[in-house]
């Protein structure tokens, strides 16, 4: 009911000009960050919050760079192959990719002061890491009972509430862009169509041939599947729209990579407090193509195809505090915060459609596209999710060490904003990340023994939870993609495993390598359903499957280090 009321809202407020071209599952996406770092850091699971003595501190607990008696200069390669694996009520589908990456590079530099007690030294660092891989290709093949023409048909005719009465109304249909016609003209259409509720899927769907309207009375519209039969009494559209052949794919590239500037100190080597300002560079690039096929049994086929481009870019700031204590030889303890980003972000998009539909046989094949180029183009501010990291450690003499670390990030106050800062994106997007997302659980754990003073072996085990909220999660309710994007994912949380190795050739220079299995768990989806709220309650107009999808990764990567 609340989610409803939230959307009669942003209807109300988009009314008036205001374009929502992001969406909660945007601001999540760029809020999320993986296992990564230096081999050893990997190796261990990322379990290095009281531990430190590791470049990838700088990115956690920055008073890890506190423990450092010696500067030091390191860099670390990886080889990743991604596969995802899709089932669909029983058609699974694999697709693969491999990726290499340079991961890392830093410095850090030890001061000593030559005091014995109080403040022992100083340690600065500067690091560039890659926080997050978008890198996946993944495809999804089945049947479903309702079609996108469905789904984008409901978006027309529930576009928007009136202010006053609170009665739903459609668009317009001289509103929409020319049938089957791409022209200048046609640019200037979309522009208007961002008042509306799904406005821009809604018109490519229009313009390219799969919906049509059906003016029930003067007030209203109503828009059904081209592909379907249309009951004027009922005022709906029959269910045999259903599409015999379903497919989608999606390939997404980019990264997050995050530049450190850090600085610790040690106090009696037993407090080490750090600070870490981090710019964080953010690129995403995201490609999709669907497709259904309708076939019928004198060998004809109707068909529709559906593709999205779109390309962001964000560059932010953030920082982190951290403090270890050392109340024993044996025993480390560290708390960190870790800020989050304040981005800001650049989206461009385009997407086409076309159809084959013998129900026109006058003209069967009709396409459309939105604006393309660098236009169109939407500038807006991000503030991504802050975490706190507890952690505990024990040191076994000079032999082995054991490291537990638990994160606690706090999701459900991600921003979206307008250039200015203001929150015109709260109506559909703020409330609704309140209202769907939560905190995420991560526990990390890592065991490093040394079996000569040159040769080391570690194991590690990472589990994060999903931040979603279980009836989010779990698909009970509508999602409201942005643009003509129709596809998304739901987490379902992570787990990784890994096992490392560390060399010491010299006393100066080191070798480390590791290998992580990785395991991504979500729902995939086509298209949302599609839930109004009227006099009489609650209604499902579309509903959508939930298709199984899990991405594995893994990952070696190869760290260089040496000490002076």
């Amino acid at each position: 009911m609340n989610r409803i009321a939230c959307l009669l809202v942003s209807a109300s407020l988009l009314s008036s000009g205001v374009v929502f071209a992001q969406g909660e599952l945007d601001a999540y996406r760029y809020s999320q960050t993986e296992l990564n770092g230096t081999a050893r850091y990997l190796g261990m699971g990322g379990a290095f919050g009281a531990l430190g003595g590791d470049i990838s501190s700088m990115s956690s607990n920055p008073a890890g760079l506190g423990i450092y008696r010696s500067s030091e200069i390191v860099t670390t390669l990886s080889l990743s192959s991604i596969k995802a694996k899709s089932d669909w009520g029983g058609s699974k589908v694999d697709a693969n990719k491999t990726k290499f990456n340079f991961d890392n590079i830093a410095y850090v530099g030890y001061f000593p002061t030559g005091n014995d007690e109080g403040l022992i030294g100083w340690n600065v660092g500067f690091s560039y890491n890659r926080v997050k891989n978008f890198n996946r290709n993944y495809r999804l093949r089945g049947t479903q009972n309702y079609s996108l023409a469905d789904y984008a048909a409901a978006k027309a005719s529930y576009a928007g509430t009136d202010r006053n009465s609170g009665e739903w109304f459609g668009i317009p249909e001289n509103e929409m862009p020319p049938f089957g016609v791409v022209n200048n003209e046609s640019d200037l259409v979309y522009d208007k169509l961002g008042a509306y509720n799904g406005g821009w899927l809604s018109g490519l769907a229009y313009q390219s041939g799969m919906i049509g309207a059906n003016q029930a009375n003067v007030n209203d519209t109503y828009y059904h599947s081209a592909f379907a039969e249309w009951d004027q009494n009922n005022q709906n559209w029959y269910s045999d729209s259903r599409p015999d052949d379903v497919g989608l794919d999606v390939s997404e590239s980019g990264a997050i990579d995050q530049y450190d500037f850090s600085f610790a100190t040690n106090i009696s080597n037993r407090v080490f407090i750090g600070a870490t300002i981090a710019v964080t560079d953010l690129n995403y690039r995201m490609s999709s193509s669907y497709f259904e096929n309708y076939l019928y049994t004198d060998n004809s086929m109707d068909y529709l195809d559906w593709g999205n481009t779109l390309r962001v870019d964000g560059t932010g700031y953030s920082f982190n505090l951290g403090v270890i204590v050392r109340p024993a030889d044996y025993l480390r303890l560290g708390v960190a915060y870790n800020s989050p980003i304040w981005y800001k972000m650049t989206d461009s998009y385009w997407g086409y459609a076309d159809t084959h539909n013998e129900n026109y046989p006058e003209d069967p094949d009709v396409s459309g596209e939105t604006p393309a180029g660098p236009y169109p183009y939407t500038n807006y501010k991000l503030r991504t999710a802050d975490k706190w990291i507890f952690s505990v450690a024990g040191i076994i003499g000079q032999t082995a060490l054991i490291s537990l670390d638990y994160e606690l990030g706090n999701y459900k106050y991600m921003k979206l904003s307008d250039p200015y800062g203001y929150e015109h994106y709260e109506a559909l997007n703020h409330d609704l990340i309140q209202k769907d997302f939560g905190l995420a659980h991560t526990l990390k754990l890592g065991a490093e023994v040394k079996i000569t003073p040159q040769f080391a072996v570690r194991a590690g085990a990472n589990w994060r939870t999903s931040p979603m909220k279980k009836e989010f999660r779990e698909g009970a309710f509508e999602v409201f993609p942005a643009g003509t994007v129709a596809h998304y994912t739901l987490d379902k949380g992570t787990i990784s495993y890994s096992v490392g190795l560390g060399y010491r050739f010299t006393p100066n220079f080191y070798m480390d390598l590791a290998c992580v299995y990785r395991q991504y768990k979500e729902d995939a989806y086509t298209f949302s359903k599609v839930i109004i709220e009227d006099n009489n309650g609650l209604h499902t107009l579309v509903d959508s499957e939930a298709i199984g999808l899990k991405t594995n990764t893994t990952q070696v990567a190869l760290t260089l280090g040496y000490k002076f």
